[in-house]
């Protein structure tokens, strides 16, 4: 799975080098990131604790299951996962969205719904509805700071920060290819 990830992530990388050359080098915009780094991290901090207790009261069996029973598989996680799983999912579902596909949008909030369709849609693999929900909330967030700074930076430090805590909580559970085929 990450192996076919990294490759049409690095496909969609050639081609916005190659046809989108100053957005692509544009694209990280450190002043975008600066820009909205603090809204990202006060957002984070309200929503993290909520997204902990709703784990806590509907999943009690899996809260902190990971660190506390895995302990060196959820370290390889919050070092691999922002590494090796954001990046090229937000080149795809930020990035190239948004620069290919811009002429189809009326508006940001078209390129946002649409972001965060295919990013929700993306995670049926994993044959849950956890997944689904979480992935269409987070791809709204995601592609709301995307369209609103235009900082690849920003867009995959938010979902670094969301995807480690929810391997951290118990919900990775619903995030890995594992549980689409009961393993």
């Amino acid at each position: 799975m990450i192996l076919t990830l990294w490759l049409g992530a690095l496909l969609v990388w050639l081609m916005l080098r190659r046809y989108y050359v100053r957005a692509h080098a544009d694209e990280w915009n450190w002043a975008g990131f600066r820009a909205g780094l603090k809204p990202v991290i006060y957002r984070f901090l309200a929503l993290a604790p909520l997204i902990t207790l709703a784990t806590w009261l509907f999943v009690p069996d899996g809260f902190l299951s990971l660190p506390r029973e895995k302990t060196q598989l959820w370290l390889q996680i919050m070092i691999f996962y922002p590494l090796l799983s954001v990046w090229p999912q937000e080149i795809i579902y930020r990035s190239f969205l948004y620069y290919r596909y811009n002429p189809l949008f009326p508006s940001k909030r078209a390129y946002i719904a649409a972001s965060a369709i295919t990013f929700s849609f993306m995670h049926i693999m994993f044959m849950n509805p956890v997944a689904l929900i979480m992935t269409l909330a987070g791809g709204y967030l995601f592609a709301s700071d995307f369209a609103r700074h235009r900082s690849l930076g920003l867009a995959c430090l938010e979902h670094a920060l969301y995807g480690c805590l929810i391997f951290t909580v118990g919900l990775g559970q619903f995030f890995y290819s594992g549980a689409a085929w009961g393993q």
